[in-house]
């Protein structure tokens, strides 16, 4: 089976990489399913880490709104659920510590990033989860009943437009570090930064497309254990980056009344 995808993070590399090679064996041996990636397993995972997270992001939340700073811990936690993605790319089979991690300073991140927002525009945040969750179920939806196809062309063109997303933020950034006056595009309410607001959103809810099917095929393929939680973080990452663009674009339609 051809099973590649570019996928920055479910990398199908990483999968059949981590595949325990097959060997012969006696018939008399027993098999222990239990140590094979299942998607109800994934799904459990899944669960698991979105219960950690939530957990976190009430403590900078509860900071916020009770006048202490949660700058420290909303950064700090942000920089290093980064660096726990980065390690888990390149050891898969560390996932089962390292996703809990993620889950945790991701959330101290995402509770604190809220509390901002909802400072700023009450009732935005209520707001993008439910456009997150509602986004996560029709494309989980349209990916069940086979609506939605991934195919390898698919894969592509979803990969490209989301590095170059990555790319265009990467360069916003070190261009507005050593020029002031430089104002990124997708800044401020006007139509543009609307539109490309919508852009992303598009593609980080495609990316959904490629998370399920990567899971589908790494349960299917008989992935180590460890893979499930590496593909729960996987899934985890994109309904973060699927949230914070909600976020951003309510904000610019509510800075336009």
């Amino acid at each position: 089976m051809n099973f590649n995808s570019k996928n920055p993070f479910l990398n199908s590399k990483r999968f059949s990489s981590n595949a325990e090679p097959r060997t012969e064996v006696h018939q008399a041996q027993i098999i222990d399913y239990n140590q094979e990636m299942t998607v109800s397993g994934t799904i459990n995972k899944t669960a698991i880490l979105f219960l950690i997270l939530c957990g976190a992001a009430m403590v900078t939340w509860w900071m916020t709104f009770n006048g202490i700073n949660p700058m420290l811990p909303t950064i700090g936690g942000a920089i290093i659920g980064f660096i726990l993605v980065l390690v888990s790319a390149f050891k898969p089979q560390l996932s089962p510590y390292l996703a809990p991690g993620y889950a945790l300073f991701e959330g101290l991140f995402i509770g604190g990033i809220s509390a901002i927002f909802e400072l700023k525009f009450p009732g935005i945040v209520i707001n993008a989860v439910g456009a997150t969750l509602v986004t996560f179920l029709v494309c989980l939806g349209l990916y069940k009943f086979r609506i939605v196809k991934v195919t390898e062309q698919f894969k592509s063109v979803v990969v490209a437009a989301t590095l170059a997303i990555a790319t265009y933020y990467l360069i916003s950034w070190v261009v507005s570090m050593f020029a002031s006056s430089y104002v990124p595009v997708h800044y401020g309410n006007s139509m543009m930064s609307i539109g490309i607001s919508v852009f992303v959103i598009i593609v980080a809810a495609l990316n959904l497309f490629l998370d399920f099917d990567l899971i589908e095929k790494g349960a299917r393929e008989k992935m180590p254990k460890f893979m499930e939680w590496y593909g729960a973080m996987g899934l985890m990452i994109t309904l973060v980056w699927l949230y914070i663009e909600f976020l951003r674009l309510l904000s610019k339609l509510s800075s336009k009344d």
